[in-house]
């Protein structure tokens, strides 16, 4: 039983290494994963494997791709005169079926906050400044969330790039379609009125 126990506090351990994941979390999946059947279980190790193995990021805008570029680069009828900077990889798939966009990416990998150790120089701040002097870049779209951090993030960015002579940009956001406003708290309606626009 202890040696049982030992592997069970293992994998927890293991799985509170996960962002998110708590050590109660990580002890609900562990008890699921154990009562999984095996051919399950192991299917997800393989995918895990296969991941780190065959994964990786574009050497342009750091989206995942198993190949050198990923699927957004190599696609010639993209606008190269715009990026859309974003944090992590999934933004990318949530703005793509919007179909709003038409525009390159660059993933940041993250967002900053001094906090939690994560400076400008743990983010992909330095390779986006290189791809804007290179030239072709009329516009650059700051999709950061709308947090503290991202905020943070996307002011950083837009104080590099001011003397760049480019178009800098911030997504707007505040009340979601459906929404009413008297359940709106104070920040999202400001928000909103702050990114108003013209319709006359």
């Amino acid at each position: 039983m202890a040696e049982a126990s030992g592997i069970i506090d293992t994998l927890i351990s293991e799985l509170c290494r996960l962002p998110g994941i708590g050590r109660r979390t990580a002890q609900k999946l562990t008890y699921f994963i154990l009562n999984m059947p095996k051919e399950e279980a192991i299917s997800i190790a393989h995918a895990i494997i296969d991941v780190k193995e065959r994964a990786g990021f574009c050497k342009l805008c750091y989206n995942v791709t198993e190949s050198e570029l990923c699927l957004v680069c190599r696609d010639t009828s993209r606008d190269v005169s715009k990026i859309c900077v974003v944090e992590e990889p999934g933004n990318i798939a949530v703005i793509e079926k919007s179909r709003s966009f038409s525009g390159l990416y660059h993933v940041l990998l993250g967002a900053l906050s001094p906090v939690d150790g994560i400076t400008p120089d743990r983010l992909k701040i330095n390779e986006l400044i290189s791809r804007v002097k290179n030239g072709g870049i009329e516009e650059v779209i700051l999709a950061t969330n709308p947090n503290t951090k991202g905020e943070m993030t996307a002011q950083y960015i837009a104080g590099l790039l001011r003397p760049l002579n480019i178009a800098i940009t911030r997504i707007a956001y505040g009340l979601p379609m459906g929404g009413e406003i008297e359940f709106a708290d104070e920040v999202t309606l400001g928000k909103s009125i702050e990114g108003r626009r013209r319709l006359l």
